[in-house]
């Protein structure tokens, strides 16, 4: 009889032949993830169910890095002082953010995470800072109790004319489309100047409206799957593109998505797995990432040491995105540019025009309908199709309540006609110089006055960064808002400047940025002995974890 043993090694090699080319690209993929938190979605997740929740009492908020009775009396002093005037300066806008925060949600989050968790009830209760604005101006802002702020918050990307801009845009609308209304269903005609408006920005064959800048890139990588019949979208580590579940596949949803691979942004081994993966639909591109890649958008209630990092490297990012474009026209992949966040503030054409680099697909919105809520994808002919003629039940389905409404419709078109003229044009002259000449004068500031603060920029959008390490970096918040200086629940996490700003306006912003830093530095916040290290602070934190679960 025949021994089986040549048969059984035979359908091992078969076996193993048909398993290794899943190993490699198994391989691949995890190799392609970035080496951090955000490149690891489900270990996130993991991580943020274990930390335990702990905060310091008085006497330990003011010494958690280690600081001498004296440095944090020094501090003390400090913190309750800007207390004082706090309750002083801000005292009907508190009260009325105290009194609605009972019944918001948003509030609720907002105001429990603009600090590391650890120093946030004492923050809340002694500088709780006020959700209410009573008017707004040029490069102003107004609270209810009088004070007059520049503003730094942009309206969260919103904002790139100046508020006056907006008004304008907003009122004029109104009166054009009041003798429609807002009758919904029927397109009002103004919608098709906005249409050929919107294909000659984008480059692109068709347009379709929607609620927001979420819902537009939902429909984006809805119809990418549809047409591709293809299951996953990429996205890269720290790339933000609205809160709902494919694209946030981390800390914050609380289903893990399965069709999602979120890879390194600038990396060779990202684009091998593109190269060699039959399963991916899409593409996913933030171009803010630009200036932090593979980073979170920065907040301060994340601002644990002094690592938070950013530049931009305007022609290294271009590369990217070419070699990117490169390998999914090759791949019939579709890549799409989110620009909500950017949209119009980087070139009259956007980011395609500022990178040099044309998408399949492109959404858009925030600014685009003249500061009313807007969404809008632009796309190739042949990806924007809801239906297929040959399979007529075959459809991929997306419509809206106030999808195209009048009020947005016209306000768009007062948005785009603005755009159009010249004096608007000029605005984007020089623009980055503009801005990167600012961005300079400040840090020489810091530098003159030795002040362990830089800025960095992608244009007019900057982030705060430190040069010392300190577990108080999140402070200069509160000292920046005692200057006159409005921000966003982030804090100087972003910094986002309208471009109507003048030179004099900046020169006074940039002087009230240096007086708050040294009135912190001056409260003793950035003391540390010469061996403190941001990996010491890392490592002081973790200790602090674990103390807590062992007490459990």
């Amino acid at each position: 009889m025949d021994s089986p043993l040549p048969i059984l090694s035979l359908s091992a090699v078969a076996g193993a032949a048909a398993v290794f080319p899943k190993l490699q690209a198994r391989l691949a993929l995890s190799r392609a993830k970035h080496r951090s938190l955000g490149g690891h979605s489900k270990m996130s997740r993991m991580v943020a169910r274990v930390i335990p929740f702990y905060e310091f009492d008085i006497n330990d908020f003011f010494a958690a890095d280690g600081a001498p009775a004296s440095v944090a009396t020094q501090r003390q002093d400090g913190f309750f002082g800007l207390a004082r005037l706090y309750e002083e300066r801000f005292a009907k806008g508190r009260k009325l953010t105290a009194e609605a925060a009972a019944h918001i949600s948003d509030l609720q989050f907002t105001e429990a995470y603009r600090v590391p968790f650890q120093f946030s009830r004492l923050v809340r209760e002694h500088l709780g800072t006020g959700a209410f604005m009573q008017s707004s101006a040029g490069v102003t802002v107004t609270d209810l109790d009088g004070n007059v702020f520049y503003d730094l918050t942009g309206s969260y990307g919103v904002n790139i004319f100046g508020n006056d801009f907006y008004k304008a845009c907003i009122e004029s609308a109104e009166k054009r489309a009041h003798s429609l209304g807002p009758v919904l269903g029927p397109y009002h005609p103004v919608i098709i100047e906005n249409v050929r408006r919107l294909r000659e920005i984008s480059g692109l064959d068709e347009v379709s409206f929607h609620m927001s800048g979420t819902e537009a890139v939902m429909q984006a990588v809805r119809l990418a799957r549809y047409h591709t019949r293809r299951s996953h979208l990429v996205r890269f580590a720290g790339a933000y593109h609205g809160w709902w579940g494919d694209v946030q596949p981390g800390v914050g949803n609380p289903v893990s998505p399965h069709e999602t691979y979120t890879l390194a942004d600038m990396s060779e081994r990202t684009l091998h797995v593109l190269r060699t993966r039959s399963d991916v639909a899409c593409v996913l591109v933030n171009p803010l990432q630009a200036l932090h890649p593979n980073v979170n958008a920065p907040s301060d209630s994340a601002l644990v040491d002094s690592s938070r990092s950013g530049r931009l490297d305007r022609s290294a990012y271009a590369e990217w995105l070419k070699s990117l474009r490169t390998i999914c026209t090759e791949r019939n992949i579709v890549l799409i540019f989110d620009e909500v966040f950017v949209g119009f503030r980087l070139a009259a054409g956007g980011a395609q025009e500022y990178f040099g680099v044309r998408a399949d697909m492109v959404t858009y919105g925030k600014s685009l309908a003249g500061g009313l809520p807007v969404g809008v994808v632009c796309g190739r002919k042949d990806l924007m199709r809801r239906f297929r003629d040959d399979r007529p039940v075959d459809i991929c389905f997306a419509r809206g309540t106030f999808n195209s409404h009048p009020y947005v419709m016209m306000a768009m078109d007062e948005f785009l006609n603005r755009l159009a003229e010249p004096e608007f044009r000029a605005v984007y002259s020089e623009l980055d110089e503009t801005w990167d000449a600012r961005a300079r004068q400040l840090n020489d500031l810091f530098v003159s006055r030795d002040l362990p603060v830089r800025v960095s920029n992608l244009s007019s959008i900057w982030m705060v960064r430190y040069t010392e390490p300190s577990r108080y970096n999140w402070m200069l918040q509160y000292y920046l808002r005692a200057e006159g200086l409005a921000l966003s629940w982030v804090g100087t996490g972003r910094l986002i400047f309208s471009l109507n700003y003048s030179d004099a306006d900046f020169t006074e912003v940039a002087a009230r940025f240096a007086n708050a830093a040294a009135k912190m530095k001056q409260d003793g916040w950035w003391w540390h002995e010469t061996s403190l290290t941001n990996k010491n602070i890392r490592r002081r934190i973790l200790k602090e974890m674990l103390t807590k679960r062992r007490q459990r």
